[in-house]
């Protein structure tokens, strides 16, 4: 039986990981919950999955967690509840959901534990993907990407040596933008932009998928994860996320990994992974698969695209600078402080600033507060003060 640590227990990713288990109790037990905000929705799951021990980040949300504790169980409260859950819980696997760059610290964490961790924050691997990458070798674990196109790249990939493969290709849905004429897209409001026709997913992942800065992110995840040089990595855009990306290799074969959009997929596969276990998922299906198209991204429209790349060309801190400034700028948004192409300009302005060398995570972290400086400065002389903290939601 595999002992479970789930950070992020009550966001979308948090939740359907704990759907698999619930039909999965032979083989899974949940030793440890954590949730930024806590309240009745975490208090429901310790009711039902009696962890030994849970987190909860902000006090107020702790009182109704502490009346549904059972006896044995210990709760841990505040901005350290995380790295005190990780540090006193006995796990094989960490399934970590935390949204934003303060899921970098959990992600350390459980790599020094000498555990190996199903990722979903890729704010780990853009912030700091080449030091926690080294830390995971060294202590001879893993890092099994939940990312949609990063388990799809895993799985494709398998043992195959990264110089056998031509080409990574992430594909991207669009977004519920890619129809819009570059006029349209000035005009966007945040509910249009919060429509995304594949996925339900957080507000700070949606419109980064509108804005196609979530997979500059990826690009820049994709090089860490696996090794592989920037200019091997493409994007494709294929509406229909049926196929969630695939690996080109030397000798031009192509291997995607084909799916319904269900983040359900990937976190099986990463609970189960090296091996594969039986699932009431959706596999083929003719009428989803019946008509697949690709096309190629569009930098005009949707600029943010570049961004990975060129982050990736800084080097240093400037892929950390990138995501804090696009946190910032997004929730600039959604409060409705700034139009939707401003976004891309802060970003695109605050990232050429930064290319330093960072060594460790605390200077990365350092830089990410200063990255968010530079983001509210930007906005301020755009007439657009946002007071945007880090983010910390589950997914």
């Amino acid at each position: 039986m595999r002992s479970l640590l789930l950070l992020g227990s009550t966001g979308s990713i948090g939740t359907q990981c704990l759907d698999l288990v619930r039909g999965a109790r032979d083989r899974f037990v949940v030793v440890g919950l954590s949730s930024g905000r806590g309240g009745d929705a975490l208090a429901a799951q310790v009711r039902e999955f009696a962890p030994r021990f849970v987190a909860v980040r902000d006090p107020e949300g702790a009182a109704a967690v502490r009346a549904a504790l059972p006896p044995t169980a210990t709760l841990f409260v505040g901005e350290d509840a995380n790295l005190e859950l990780i540090a006193a819980a006995e796990f094989d696997l960490a399934v970590h959901g935390i949204v934003g760059s303060a899921g970098v610290a959990s992600t350390q964490a459980v790599l020094e534990r000498g555990r190996s961790v199903a990722l979903a924050n890729k704010e780990s691997m853009v912030v700091a993907g080449e030091l926690l990458m080294e830390l995971a070798r060294s202590k001879g674990v893993t890092i099994i990407p939940v990312d949609s196109e990063h388990s799809a790249l895993f799985q494709c990939l398998g043992d195959v040596p990264i110089d056998r493969v031509r080409r990574l290709i992430l594909t991207a849905s669009g977004g519920p933008l890619w129809e819009r004429s570059k006029d349209e897209i000035e005009r966007v409001t945040v509910d249009e932009a919060l429509a995304h026709p594949n996925w339900d997913m957080g507000p700070r992942i949606t419109i980064g998928s509108a804005t196609l800065l979530n997979k500059a992110l990826e690009i820049v995840e994709a090089h860490h994860l696996f090794g592989i040089d920037p200019e091997r990595i493409e994007v494709a855009v294929h509406r229909q996320s049926i196929v969630h990306s695939m690996v080109e290799f030397v000798d031009g074969s192509v291997l995607a990994q084909m799916g319904p959009p269900d983040m359900r997929g990937p976190i099986h596969y990463a609970l189960n992974w090296p091996g594969r276990s039986p699932a009431d998922l959706v596999g083929f299906d003719l009428d989803l698969f019946a008509k697949l198209t690709f096309e190629a991204p569009d930098t005009d429209r949707f600029p943010a695209l570049a961004l990975g790349w060129r982050a990736l060309e800084l080097g240093g801190d400037a892929p950390c600078a990138l995501n804090a400034a696009d946190e910032v700028a997004v929730a600039a948004f959604l409060d409705g402080s700034i139009p939707f192409t401003r976004i891309a300009r802060v970003n695109a302005e605050v990232v050429n600033a930064f290319g330093s060398a960072a060594d460790d995570v605390e200077t990365l972290m350092l830089r990410d507060r200063e990255a968010r400086a530079a983001a509210r400065r930007a906005l301020e002389r755009l007439g657009a003060p946002s007071t945007a903290r880090p983010g910390a939601e589950s997914r």
